[in-house]
C-alpha cells in the first residue's frame, strides 16, 4: 500500500542506530576486564564517559549543520565511517588518556545518528506517520541495547580479549555502508525506485492535517532560535535524555558496583530494561498516528502522548528507589524506558513539526547537544549522590520527567509549520 520504499529506508536507519549503541556499549560491558588489565578505577570511567559524552554533544550540533550541508546520503556515510573507526581504535588503547581521545572520536560522529534520522524521517514519511517511524528508528537504540549485551560478551568469550573484540564490532558499521549506498540514492521527489503513488502518498501527507501547512520556513540559525517553540524542543529533550543515558551509561557499573557482577552477569541482566525501550517506541509511535488517523489534531496529539510517557516514566522511577533485587530493578527500568520512548519518539519529530529539511538538521542538532551537555552534568552528579544509593538518582530522574513535560506544554502552544511572521 502506497509503496514500501520508505520503510527500507528507516530500517536502515533503525540497523544503524543499533549498531551505534552496541559500538557505544562496549566499553562499559568490557571494563572490569579493561580495568583489571590496566589498572583503571571507577573514577577513570567516568572521565572517559564524560569526554565521549562531550564530544556527543557537539557532535550533535556539528552534524546537524552537516547533514543540511551535504545531505542525508553522505551524511551517514561520514558518521557511521568514522564512528567505525574509531571504535577499531580503541583496540590500540593503553591507558585514560588514549581511551579519552578515541572516545573523544566515537562520541563526535556517532552523534551524527541523531540529527540524520530526523531530517530522513522529514524527508520520507507524511506527518501522520512521522512519529512511528521516528519510534521504529528509536526503536534501533532498544534493540541495541539489548542485543549488546551478549554479542559483547559472546565475542569476548570466543576471542578472548576486549582488543579483538573492539576490532570485530567496529567492523561491522563498514558493512553498512553497502546497503545504504545502494538504497539511498536521493530524497523521495527524484528517488528512480520510488512509485508514483508513495511519492504523492509522502509528499501530499507533509501537509499539516488542520491547517492544510507543509513545513516551507527555513530560517536561518539566529532565526530559529528566535522562535520559543525552538526552545521547547531544545529544554525538553536536554530535561529527558539524562534519564536515558542514567542507564545507558551506569547500569553495567551500577550492576558490578552494587552486586559484584562480572562481564557474563551483567551480559545476563543489562540487556532487560531495553526490551521495555523497544515496545515504548513502538507504541509511542503508532498511538501518535493513530490518533492523528482518528482526527486528533497534531498539537494535542504531540501533547498528550509526550505527557503520558511523563507520568509513566515518573511514576516507575519513584518506584525505583524501593526495589530490591536486582530482578526488580530492570523490570521497573524497563517500564522507565517504556515510558522513555513513548515520549521521545514525539519530541524528536517536533523539529519536522515546525520547520522545513533545510532546518531540520540544525535544531534537532541544537536539540542533541543540550541534551548530552545535560548528561555530561548528570555523569557528574551520579558519583555525588550515589555513595550509599541509587535511590537519589531516581528522584533527579523523575523530577527530569516533569520537566520534560512542562517544556513542551509552556513553550510548544501551538505544534503547526511556523512562519517568519509568527518569531
Amino acid at each position: 500500500m502506497n509503496g514500501k520504499l520508505r520503510w527500507l529506508i528507516v530500517s536502515l536507519v533503525a540497523l544503524a542506530t543499533i549498531i551505534n549503541y552496541i559500538d557505544r556499549g562496549a566499553l562499559g560491558f568490557l571494563w572490569p576486564e579493561i580495568s583489571s588489565e590496566l589498572g583503571l578505577t571507577e573514577f577513570d570511567y567516568a572521565i572517559i564517559l564524560n569526554v565521549f559524552t562531550f564530544a556527543y554533544a557537539f557532535g550533535q550540533s556539528i552534524f546537524g549543520k552537516i547533514f543540511d550541508w551535504i545531505g542525508t546520503r553522505l551524511g551517514f556515510v561520514l558518521s557511521i565511517a568514522v564512528w567505525s573507526a574509531a571504535t577499531m581504535l580503541h583496540a590500540l588503547a593503553s591507558g585514560l588518556a588514549s581511551f579519552a581521545v578515541f572516545r573523544a572520536l566515537l562520541g563526535l560522529s556517532e552523534a551524527g545518528n541523531w540529527p540524520g534520522a530526523t531530517k530522513a524521517n522529514a524527508e520520507w514519511f507524511p506527518i501522520k506517520e512521522r512519529a512511528f517511524a521516528q519510534g521504529i528508528f528509536n526503536s534501533g537504540a532498544a534493540i541495541g541495547g539489548i542485543v549488546s549485551a551478549p554479542i559483547v560478551a559472546y565475542l569476548f568469550v570466543f576471542l578472548g580479549s576486549w582488543q579483538a573484540t573492539f576490532i570485530t564490532i567496529g567492523g561491522i558499521g563498514f558493512l553498512w555502508l553497502v546497503p545504504w549506498l545502494i538504497v539511498y540514492k536521493s530524497g523521495p521527489d527524484a528517488h528512480p525506485w520510488i512509485s508514483e503513488e508513495e511519492r504523492q502518498f509522502i509528499l501530499t501527507g507533509q501537509r499539516n492535517t488542520e491547517t492544510d501547512e507543509v513545513a516551507s520556513y527555513a530560517p536561518s540559525t539566529k532565526e530559529i532560535l528566535s522562535h520559543k517553540e525552538s526552545w521547547g524542543v531544545i529544554l525538553a529533550s536536554a530535561f529527558l535524555d539524562p534519564i536515558w543515558w542514567l542507564f545507558v551509561g551506569w547500569l553495567p557499573i551500577y550492576l558490578a558496583s552494587t552486586y559484584g557482577f562480572g562481564v557474563a552477569e551483567i551480559g545476563q541482566y543489562a540487556w532487560v530494561p531495553y526490551v521495555g525501550a523497544m515496545f515504548g517506541a513502538w507504541f509511542g509511535g503508532l498511538l501518535a498516528q493513530n490518533r492523528i488517523k482518528a482526527g486528533w489534531s497534531v498539537n494535542a496529539t504531540r501533547k498528550a502522548v509526550i505527557s503520558l510517557g511523563g507520568v509513566i516514566m515518573l511514576v516507575s522511577l519513584l518506584a525505583t528507589t524501593q526495589a530490591a533485587t536486582p530482578m526488580f530493578a530492570v523490570l521497573l527500568m524497563a517500564v522507565i524506558l517504556f515510558g522513555f520512548q513513548t515520549a521521545v519518539g514525539n519530541i524528536q519529530t517536533l523539529p519536522s513539526d515546525y520547520f522545513s529539511g533545510e532546518s531540520v538538521g540544525t535544531l534537532a542538532g541544537f536539540a542533541g547537544t543540550a541534551a548530552k551537555l545535560a548528561v555530561v552534568g548528570l555523569n557528574f552528579l551520579i558519583p555525588v549522590i550515589t555513595v550509599n544509593s541509587y535511590a537519589p538518582a531516581f528522584v533527579v530522574g523523575a523530577a527530569l520527567a516533569i520537566l520534560t513535560v512542562l517544556s513542551v506544554l509552556i513553550f510548544c502552544r501551538d505544534i503547526k509549520p511556523l512562519q517568519p511572521n509568527a518569531a
